[in-house]
């Protein structure tokens, strides 16, 4: 029976220190999140992430902008942003409209600026093995996540399914730096299963409900399931069958309560670590 990896625990005590340091600052990071349009999962995650900024005592400006925007508008309000002193991490909530260039978008947001790590820049930075000023959330959070439960990456065999820019290349390219021998596995990807079955770390990032089964997990692995998906009766599951696969591995995270602490744990300890470096502390 696996081990749990259990994100609301170890989310909880790095965000407990990080709210003891904050005590002692002058003045309080500030996280600006722009949400464009009225989506309702997007609204959900922005509230979110004011609410837990202000928990700690951060300061946050959400700043929401009309669906039929235009873009040269959204360009010149993330200018405005980058220019405000007050201002120390930039988040634009995805998805935008379909008018809206995202790339444009990520790209306009200053890389000391830049608290999802989707600027060229950092993406960069990451990619060629040197630090950026941040780095990506989700992959952030699960780092911390093996780190604090001990787990070993140099030599191992990690299997990351899934290549999105935010979790899946990101992923695979900090495993990578940590001397992990990783595999990148997609929609295209033939014989799936035979692939899993040899990662002593799988990681799981796709947004399929059950994707991944016992019989595609080696004995003793770590999975982590980073997806967010909802069952025919409306409950949060994963990409992981987790009772199947919890018989196999050695540890695993669970869904809710795995990753998705640690990615809002992480977004908060970025922007501080942005507000430090702009601070100079």
């Amino acid at each position: 029976m696996a081990k749990i990896l259990d994100g609301k625990l170890v989310a909880k005590e790095i965000l407990d220190n990080l709210s003891d340091e904050i005590l002692f600052l002058e003045k309080a990071p500030c996280l600006a999140v722009i949400i464009v349009g009225d989506d309702p999962a997007s609204k959900i995650y922005v509230n979110l992430k004011r609410k837990k900024a202000t928990e700690l005592g951060f300061d946050s400006v959400v700043v929401e902008m009309p669906e039929t925007i235009t873009q040269n508008d959204l360009l010149a309000k993330i200018e405005e942003l980058n220019e405000d002193k007050k201002i120390n991490a930039i988040l634009v909530q995805m998805p935008l409209p379909k008018h809206i260039d995202a790339n444009a978008v990520i790209e306009k947001i200053n890389p000391i600026k830049d608290v999802d790590c989707f600027h060229p820049y950092n993406v960069g930075r990451i990619a060629t093995g040197n630090i950026p000023y941040i780095y990506p959330c989700t992959p952030k959070g699960i780092m911390r996540l093996l780190e604090y439960y001990d787990i070993e990456i140099s030599g191992k065999n990690a299997v990351v399914v899934g290549r999105s820019n935010i979790v899946g290349k990101p992923m695979a390219q900090m495993l990578l730096n940590s001397n992990a021998t990783v595999t990148i596995c997609h929609s295209k990807t033939k014989n799936l299963s035979q692939i899993t079955q040899k990662a002593d770390i799988l990681i799981s990032a796709v947004g399929k409900a059950n994707l991944i089964t016992k019989d595609m997990v080696k004995e003793g692995a770590v999975v982590v399931d980073v997806g967010m998906n909802r069952t025919q009766d409306g409950k949060l599951c994963g990409d992981v069958d987790f009772w199947e696969a919890e018989q196999k591995a050695s540890y695993i995270t669970p869904v809710p309560g795995g990753v998705g602490p640690m990615t809002i744990c992480s977004l908060m300890v970025n922007t501080y670590d942005l507000f430090k470096k702009q601070n100079e502390l």
